[in-house]
């Protein structure tokens, strides 16, 4: 092979090599602000519940002083894992209640049966990977 060729093969190489870093850091899960979190989590219920303006700005207000708290309460490393997963409970219940005084019943049944599955498949992920984890420990012994 000629010397072009060769340059040719390196020089796609090192383009292909590049945009997969691109890529990989772009996908990394990234931390969103309060206000990314409740933008995203407003349209989606904006879309799927069919919001006036009036109950979508209420909602977005909920979601984002639930994530700002929330946020707060991770980054509080005075507190036990248990005592964030509590806060994070008493949040949600929180959540749930406001929403109760903005959206229409048929909104928020809809809304909490999106709420209900979410946390079903949650557990089973949990469950997966407990069982994984405890395959493992049995395969080491």
């Amino acid at each position: 092979m000629g010397k072009k060729t060769w340059m040719m093969i390196v020089l796609l190489f090192t383009a292909f090599a590049l945009h997969a870093q691109d890529v990989a850091v772009k996908t990394k899960k990234e931390r969103w602000d309060a206000a990314s979190k409740a933008d995203k989590m407003s349209d989606k219920l904006y879309r799927e519940l069919n919001l006036t303006k009036e109950q979508s700005k209420k909602i977005h207000d909920i979601n984002e002083d639930i994530a700002r708290r929330r946020d707060e309460s991770r980054k509080n490393t005075s507190l036990s894992a248990r005592e964030r997963m509590q806060q994070r409970q008493t949040l949600n219940t929180e959540r749930s209640n406001r929403f109760k005084t903005v959206l229409t019943p048929a909104q928020y049944k809809k809304w909490n049966d999106w709420e209900m599955k979410k946390k079903e498949q949650l557990e089973e992920k949990m469950d997966r990977r407990q069982d994984k984890k405890e395959a493992r420990k049995a395969g080491n012994h």
